[in-house]
């Protein structure tokens, strides 16, 4: 096989997954339309699964989805809420519920804090308008406390290793050690929580349906 060819081949199978991906984009996005909301008149969305495996990714695409269906969507992602590499327990789920969850409730715009991981503190504010669907997405988005206002739990997985090798990409070598501790802190985290048996869809690192 030629250098040419094999550069084909691998272009139709990512032409493939990127299909697949939007597939599983447009189910979700319809079965999340046909639930009626949870939190006052919003529909709530949890994207979970370990760093790395592709949740920003599939919330992006998901969102895209909805808006192309004229659909007011608001995004939240839980790394502007993590205090830092320890952040996945602590008090991120009472400033999630305080700052965000409850005055959507409310029919209100939420407002919270955004961490500053260079700065290592909080810092700007970031305003969330009342969407129809909240996209919340981050490790911990589906936690057991989140499900009485979810109307739909997504889990994203991938090997270990790719997980990794994405993290460290996006963040440099220096933060291996952090990753390391990370991934020991969201495997306990999802084995107490029982998050993936939890979810309502599940998916691969490319944001195809899986079993």
């Amino acid at each position: 096989m030629t250098v040419a060819s094999a550069g084909d081949d691998d272009a139709r199978r990512q032409d493939a997954h990127d299909a697949e991906a939007q597939d599983a984009a447009a189910e979700v996005a319809t079965r999340v339309l046909a639930q009626a909301p949870r939190l006052g008149r919003v529909r709530l969305v949890c994207i979970d699964g370990p760093a790395g495996s592709g949740k920003t990714s599939f919330a992006a695409r998901l969102a895209e989805r909805l808006a192309a269906d004229a659909v007011r969507v608001g995004t939240v992602h839980l790394d502007d809420l993590y205090e830092g590499w320890s952040g996945l327990e602590g008090t991120l789920w009472q400033r999630v519920t305080a700052q965000v969850l409850e005055p959507l409730r409310a029919g209100m715009p939420g407002r919270y804090q955004r961490y500053d991981w260079v700065a290592g503190a909080f810092a700007d504010w970031v305003d969330v308008p009342v969407p129809d669907v909240l996209v919340l997405e981050g490790c911990g988005a589906a936690r057991r406390a989140a499900a009485p206002d979810a109307v739909l739990m997504v889990w994203v997985e991938a090997p270990a290793e790719l997980r990794l090798a994405r993290g460290l990409e996006r963040d440099g070598e220096a933060m291996r050690d952090e990753w390391t501790s990370w991934t020991m802190s969201e495997a306990a985290h999802f084995d107490r929580e029982r998050t993936r048996v939890r979810a309502d869809v599940r998916l691969d690192a490319y944001g195809r349906m899986t079993p």
